[in-house]
């Protein structure tokens, strides 16, 4: 199994392969790894995503999930306003925030859960071409080495090698004038408790202080020269648009590290799969920033595919599962780009108001926690509850025998499927699956609040079958084991 990429998308498919115990090689262009700080935001469904790996704590010590957003206008101090103060955790939602910090740290943490597994990524592997036939897969690199693969998944950016060698179209539109300057500068003079946030008619220029660091994330509309043309982003730039937009000549620019521009992109692969190639992440779409969706939605996309890819390659499930994927996520992945474009454009109007700032961008529909599959062939429901097959699995709490809280997500946590029985014994079943017993059955765990079955709106007996990426397969009555038998079977003929 090949990976061409080694950013988050590439790297959240290879720690799912790798604990299946699927052969994987991750190689990546670069010479060494990214160091700017780039996208800088985990929505609370990556949160849970990465926490089935173990890692979300350890995130969550080196970020923030709260910040305060220092707004101006012209110059002028506005008010200070925190988006998230009236965001709560709930028994379903153990995430409900997302977290403020730099791809670089999500990067490294995947990259040590991958070690683990003995999986090194490959730096400084340029892919040169690939050929397949119905077999396999045969990737070429520029230095002349050939690798054999069951798959290979290009996971290789918005101007992915892989998606031009396939010849997939990348339908959408693009706009060079329409650009930001971003980087990670080192400052001085401006209080680092804040997202300082400037807004006019001379356009925007945002200053986020990432946590235990000196660095501050830059963002801001560019130069322009005598055309109207952007100027190429630079530290002397980047002081004269802090003065601009500021009016003030004490917050200084001592450094940056990172410099780039970003110009507005939104398009979308055609398509996702061409045989035993598949695209994922910035390969497959790319949209504007707004939102903060970019990278998150990479890591569902590598999510989602990587139980699949794995359960294919060690024979647990047919080759047909793998077109549940773009079936799945190329839907998504088109509703993320009307979001996102929107998104953008209630930005740029609203913003001309004084006191309005990023949090006109936040919804539902950022955090990650209502994108589901109703529509997937492997979506099988038999109950009319609130939630449907396709639908995110919520959490929730339950108490073993002697006392101790189980969270459902602990029960979830792995590359198999979870059966929770409602009220009734849980059927003993062959394969990838486990059986949970919820106040019934034998050795059964606990609903004493009632909050599991609040969650998944069950009243009676009933089960419902989880997936490995914590999506709900199939929900039946309790006399609905050869149902639920019937499934796994399917998923073995694909």
């Amino acid at each position: 199994m090949l990976i061409v990429g080694a950013g988050p998308t590439g790297l959240t498919l290879a720690c799912s392969l790798a604990r299946q115990g699927v052969g994987v090689r991750v190689i990546e262009k670069s010479p060494g790894f990214q160091t700017g700080s780039r996208g800088k935001g985990l929505n609370p469904r990556s949160l849970e995503v990465l926490a089935d790996f173990g890692i979300t704590e350890r995130l969550l010590g080196a970020g923030r999930e709260r910040e305060v957003f220092r707004k101006y206008f012209d110059g002028e101090f506005i008010t200070d306003t925190d988006p998230h103060e009236d965001i709560r955790r709930t028994p379903d939602v153990p995430y409900p925030r997302g977290l403020f910090l730099p791809q670089t740290r999500v990067e490294q943490a995947l990259r040590e859960v991958l070690a683990g597994y003995g999986v090194e990524v490959e730096l400084g592997c340029e892919l040169a071409g690939f050929d397949q036939d119905e077999t396999r897969v045969t990737a070429r690199l520029a230095s002349g080495e050939e690798i054999p693969a069951d798959y290979l998944v290009g996971c290789d950016g918005g101007r992915s090698t892989v998606r031009k060698r396939l010849g997939i179209a990348f339908e959408g539109s693009g706009d060079r004038e329409t650009a930001m300057v971003v980087g990670d500068v080192e400052l001085e003079g401006l209080e680092p408790g804040y997202w300082h946030q400037w807004f006019s008619a001379k356009g925007a220029l945002l200053l986020y202080p990432f946590e235990s660091t000196t660095t501050w994330q830059f963002q801001a509309n560019p130069e322009r020269d005598a055309d109207g043309r952007p100027v190429e982003p630079s530290p002397e730039g980047f002081q004269r648009i802090i003065e601009q937009h500021t009016g003030r000549t004490d917050v200084r620019v001592v450094g940056t590290s990172w410099i780039s521009t970003w110009r507005v992109n939104v398009r979308l692969a055609e398509r996702y799969r061409v045989g035993r190639v598949l695209l994922a992440g910035d390969a497959a779409h790319v949209h504007p920033i707004a939102g903060g969706l970019g990278m998150n939605t990479g890591i569902q996309d590598g999510w989602n595919l990587g139980w699949k890819l794995g359960y294919v390659l060690t024979g647990q499930a047919g080759p047909g599962l793998i077109d549940s994927y773009p079936e799945e996520r190329r839907p998504v992945a088109a509703r993320t780009l009307d979001i996102t474009t929107a998104a953008m454009t209630t930005v740029a109007e609203r913003s001309r108001t004084p006191g309005v700032g990023l949090e006109v961008v936040r919804s539902d529909d950022t955090t990650g926690l209502n994108v589901g599959y109703r529509w997937s062939s492997l979506a099988t429901d038999g109950l009319d509850g609130v939630l449907q097959a396709g639908d995110r699995a919520p959490d929730a709490p339950l108490t073993d025998g002697e006392g101790r809280i189980v969270r459902l997500f602990e029960l979830f946590a792995g590359s198999h499927f979870t059966l929770l029985a409602f009220g009734c014994p849980a059927p003993r079943l062959d394969g990838p699956v486990r059986g949970f017993a919820v106040d019934a059955g034998e050795d059964p765990l606990y609903d004493k609040d009632g909050h599991a079955r609040r969650a998944y709106g069950i009243e009676g007996p009933a089960l419902v079958l989880v997936r490995p990426d914590n999506h709900i397969a199939l929900t039946a009555g309790s006399d609905g084991e050869e149902a639920v038998r019937g499934y796994l079977r399917r998923l073995r003929g694909l």
